[in-house]
């Protein structure tokens, strides 16, 4: 399962953002990814997802290995798109 996304939040998918995606995939059983063009970040490790660099009106995709997991996906999708509740 996949979607693309856009970032919202002003001050984009800083550390304090990262950090609400880790603690949700940290749940998963398998494989939870954020991408920005060519690179694929581990979305566990708030390393991976920094090193992406997205600033407000990045494009990213959240992917997940296995549908075991949809409700972590979904979770994920609903920080992304409410911008971490910083707007």
């Amino acid at each position: 399962m996949k979607k693309t996304m856009i970032i919202i939040n002003e001050a984009g998918l800083h550390t304090r953002a990262a950090l609400q995606i880790v603690e949700v995939a940290q749940k998963a059983k398998h494989g939870v990814w954020v991408c920005k063009e060519d690179q694929r970040a581990d979305a566990s490790s708030v390393i991976d997802l920094l090193t992406l660099y997205c600033p407000k009106g990045s494009e990213v995709t959240l992917e997940i290995d296995h549908s075991h997991d949809n409700h972590i996906f979904h979770e994920i999708v609903s920080r992304i798109k409410n911008g971490f509740g910083e707007n």
